[in-house]
């Protein structure tokens, strides 16, 4: 019997604490871009052929912090300067890259669409972006600066960098 009322007195205390003070919470504002859901024009498709053909010729170009030349890329430097070459302008940080363009499904990735990723422990904080450079019907490969290695090309599939994932945007 004790507990029953205990029970109820619990729950009769816990409905009652409701806050009197209103809580705003602001969004953060997502920049909106045409988007591909069919079939990219030949225009498109040529932009988006020339983006990741020339990020390619960074491959083998060792990681520095802020690069954005053969002498050195940083994983956003890439993207950038990638997306520079076909006049389209980008914010050069991950963090600022991760909230323009469309949130899409990874399952609707296509070429030159970004993927972005957390690689520090126990943290969901997207830190690091590649490029989608070929896609197939369950298999993403993707070209990116990582700290270890330079400029090179990984797949999602790879354990590390599907644990890693966090979302995929279309910026064209």
């Amino acid at each position: 019997m004790k507990n029953i009322i205990l029970l109820l007195i619990l729950a009769i205390s816990f409905t009652n604490c409701k806050s009197s003070k209103r809580i705003v919470t602001k969004k953060t504002k997502t920049t909106k871009t045409t988007t591909r859901k069919s079939a990219p024009t030949t225009a498109s498709t040529k932009t988006i052929e020339n983006i990741i053909d020339y990020a390619k010729t960074f491959e083998g170009t060792r990681y520095k912090y802020g690069g954005t030349t053969k002498r050195g890329m940083d994983c956003s430097g890439l993207v950038v300067t990638a997306f520079s070459k076909e006049n389209i302008i980008l914010p050069r940080t991950t963090s600022d890259l991760s909230k323009r363009g469309e949130w899409i499904d990874v399952k609707e990735v296509q070429e030159g669409d970004l993927l972005f990723f957390a690689t520090k422990k126990n943290s969901r904080k997207v830190n690091h972006v590649g490029i989608v450079s070929s896609v197939r019907p369950g298999y993403v490969e993707f070209i990116h600066s990582t700290t270890s290695r330079g400029v090179i090309t990984s797949k999602l599939s790879e354990r590390y960098w599907y644990q890693a994932y966090v979302q995929a945007r279309r910026v064209m």
